[in-house]
């Protein structure tokens, strides 16, 4: 395979980067020229009793699920016949759900992938915006995807398929530029957008998986992603385009403290994270766990601080390398930077590294120049296997994806990302030039937030920004101009967008304004925006202030956590502004403060600080040892805040 990041010290990790028993394979460029499920058959043709997915409660052998994707397919087409078609997909993230994937790619079809947490309105939204042919479902999710549908006609339970349905190859004739999925991110308009990819693009994304990675028919990938993500489908193809064992974990459901005994347990060889659920993880470990099959980690989809690599360091071994990946749903790979226990770091920085294969990044500047090394500017993507597009969204495909100037096949794409790029072609990620903004591990577009405010009859002008009151601790703020009414209450307003934004995309604070600012060009001038005030917001609860030792200790906790100077004995957790992670931590001050052991689900039972001091009265009696009180702080200081939603029993209020 030929270098190109032409950086010696790159290379020699990236020769390390090997399966010590297996036998790597190239997966050669002209491959690429074909369809998604052509690579996948030959697959199952070379390895067909070779493992391709396990869960918790299944597995599959190559043979097996392709025969589980043709029951799918056949199916589809006995329902719809031939012809390119969206269809959508509400299923858990497991066998089933990739099972489901493969059969409508051999149905000739178009997959959409939906994730079953997020509001139904905004599922909804994606499947009205898709024009999904049909939903595919199963018995677990049966009701929720009627609800959905709405039309019976518009249904498929993949539980119920006719057992006598074939299990052969459709063998159809699919192209490479073939539409292969839609998947939705966060969109500035207000909606969720629909990103487009093609047969060829996937292909060319699982060969830039095994080349780079080094994947063979030995490894077996962890898939922490949900499959609704373009990371999770990349992953996943990673794995089963070329022969190596895909083993999904549910981390709301399994959480971050189990995952070291299920990697070992599953002698899991490559997984991919994003950092801060990996930051949470490493926090898990005590320096005594071992992974011998551990080979290789990824970390992407967000910043990679130094201290993730200190955490790698700390706790691998040096045959365990790290790559830091940067990507885009729209592009795919473009960068990436390996390090392994000798890899010197300079600055706060972590580099997202030098060129792969097919993708030529540049910096430009406001004016579409390139800038020189050491410049910051953005993020453009040359290649020839971008995304198609936007779905239903031309003029929004013209702006993002350029015809190349110097003519050829090649377009260029317009990341919104900013980079720094080093002489030697190291490029460093330094933030987004739109208003893209990464909250708690999720990348969100706050123009979907400000459109779902401006949607609120007493709202006339709304932005969103995030904003930092710790280091590294970002938090959404809304600044809102009203429309010639009365201000409503903070609680008013969540309970206004509980039904329209996942909770994530819910802001901690709402700032009341007469006029928002503006720059000389009459755009809002979002640096002139006024910190968040740390008042206690209006609610619909009135203040009642602490009546005992026990409320006064729990409110200044809450104070401290949610950055607020004042608590009222009444006022809900969640409606100040708390989360799921906020909540560990004032689990974890309470616990600290009266020693004693407390499950983190009684903050949600009891979101008030006179329901919480009640609690507590009730458990002094049963005070923590030392050890039991240790224990029970690192659970809960290294929880993720998927697996703080799942232990809580209920999603943030």
């Amino acid at each position: 395979m030929r270098s190109i990041t032409n950086n010696p010290s790159q290379e020699a990790i990236r020769a390390k980067c090997f399966h010590p028993a297996g036998t790597f394979v190239e997966f050669k460029p002209e491959e690429i020229e074909q369809s998604i499920p052509g690579r996948f058959e030959k697959i199952v043709r070379q390895y067909p009793e070779r493992l391709a997915v396990k869960t918790k409660d299944r597995s599959l052998t190559y043979g097996e699920l392709n025969q589980a994707a043709n029951r799918i397919a056949h199916a589809i087409l006995a329902k719809r016949g031939q012809g390119s078609e969206p269809i959508a997909l509400l299923l858990e993230n497991d066998a089933s759900m990739i099972a489901a994937i493969l059969g409508v790619l051999k149905a000739g079809k178009i997959y959409v992938p939906m994730d079953r947490s997020l509001p139904r309105a905004r599922i909804a939204h994606m499947l009205e915006d898709s024009q999904a042919a049909l939903l595919l479902t199963d018995r677990k999710n049966l009701v929720s995807a009627r609800e959905l549908a709405q039309d019976e006609s518009l249904l498929m339970n993949i539980d119920e398929s006719d057992a006598g349905i074939s299990t052969e190859n459709p063998a159809l004739s699919i192209s490479p530029d073939h539409l292969a999925y839609i998947v939705y991110t966060s969109g500035s308009t207000g909606q969720p957008k629909g990103v487009l990819q093609n047969h060829r693009n996937g292909l060319h994304e699982a060969m830039l998986y095994a080349n780079g990675l080094h994947i063979s028919p030995q490894d077996r990938l962890a898939l922490l992603y949900s499959c609704s993500a373009s990371q999770g489908m990349k992953i996943a193809f990673g794995a089963l385009l070329n022969g190596a064992a895909l083993c999904p974990y549910d981390l709301k459901e399994e959480g971050v403290g189990n995952l070291a005994a299920w990697l070992v347990q599953e002698e899991i060889t490559i997984c991919f994270s994003i950092p801060i659920v990996f930051r949470q993880f490493v926090g898990t470990l005590t320096g005594q766990e071992k992974f011998p099959r551990l080979r290789l980690i990824q970390l992407g989809s967000d910043s990679v601080t130094l201290r993730e690599v200190e955490g790698y360091k700390k706790h691998y071994s040096p045959d365990t390398i790290l790559v830091v990946r940067l990507g885009s749903t729209e592009a795919g790979t473009l960068r990436r930077y390996f390090c392994d226990g000798d890899t010197p770091l300079k600055g706060k920085m972590v580099p997202v590294g030098y060129p792969v294969e097919d993708m030529e990044v540049s910096l430009i500047d406001e004016e579409g120049k390139k800038v020189g090394f050491n410049r910051v500017g953005e993020i453009a993507v040359k290649s020839r296997y971008l995304s198609p597009g936007y779905w239903r969204m031309a003029d929004l495909t013209r702006t993002k994806f350029l015809p190349d100037p110097n003519g050829g096949d090649k377009r260029i794409y317009l990341t919104g990302d900013l980079g720094r790029m080093l002489s030697d072609g190291c490029l460093y990620h330094v933030g987004r030039k739109d208003f893209q903004v990464n909250i708690r591990g999720y990348r969100i577009e706050v123009g979907e937030i400000e459109m779902a405010l401006l949607n609120l009859p007493s709202i006339k002008e709304a932005v969103v920004v995030a904003w930092e009151d710790q280091p590294g601790d970002q938090r959404l703020v809304a600044y809102v101009v009203l429309n010639n009414c009365f201000a409503p209450s903070v609680s008013e307003l969540r309970s206004s967008l509980k039904d329209r934004l996942p909770d994530y995309m819910t802001p901690s604070a709402f700032v009341f304004l007469d006029t928002l600012p503006l720059n000389p060009n009459g755009k809002v001038d979002r640096r002139a925006l006024p910190p968040p005030s740390p008042a206690r917001p209006d609610l619909n609860t009135p203040f009642v202030a602490s009546r005992t030792p026990v409320e006064e200790t729990i409110a200044r906790i809450w104070s401290e956590v949610l950055s607020l100077d004042q608590v009222g004995v009444h006022d809900n957790f969640f409606d100040l502004g708390g989360h799921s992670l906020a909540a560990t931590r004032v689990v974890s001050q309470v616990i600290k403060q009266f020693r004693l052991e407390l499950p983190l689900q009684s903050l949600f039972q009891s979101p008030t600080v006179a329901e919480m001091a009640a609690v507590i009265d009730e458990r002094k009696k049963n005070r923590l040892t030392e050890e039991e009180l240790e224990r029970i702080l690192t659970e809960l200081e290294t929880m993720s805040e998927e697996e703080a939603k799942k232990l809580s029993g209920a999603h943030d209020k």
